[in-house]
């Protein structure tokens, strides 16, 4: 009986220490759903940046996750372009965010709807 409950015990251990696709994948899934409900929920502009932020890092998993599963290089690839277009698009946002605190004494999103000169 001690046997038994020790190879179940050791089994069910091996696969938690056994990490595949479907563990980055569960994990990317999760990451992205956590930046999604951000981006809907939030009225902070900067926590909506942060939360699209949190979904691009859940794509570049997925990117890496696959490249690994493949053998090749190219998921790292795509990350790193990711990479490199999340921190353009952060600089231009936070430039953004600025200029909306300048005009409207705040960063609320709901309080920005309408274009001006």
């Amino acid at each position: 009986m001690i046997e038994f409950i020790y190879n179940c015990f050791n089994n069910c251990w091996n696969f938690f220490l056994d990490v595949g696709l479907v563990h980055y994948l569960i994990l990317s899934a999760l990451i992205f759903c956590i930046g999604i409900y951000g981006v809907i929920t939030r009225r902070n502009a900067i926590t909506v940046l942060m939360s699209l932020e949190l979904m691009f890092n859940a794509v570049n998993i997925n990117f890496i996750a696959f490249g690994r599963q493949l053998g090749t290089p190219v998921g790292q690839v795509f990350a790193l372009f990711i990479i490199a277009v999340a921190a353009a698009e952060a600089a231009v946002g936070l430039a953004i965010i600025i200029n909306i605190y300048r005009n409207f004494r705040g960063v609320d999103v709901d309080k920005v709807d309408l274009l001006k000169w």
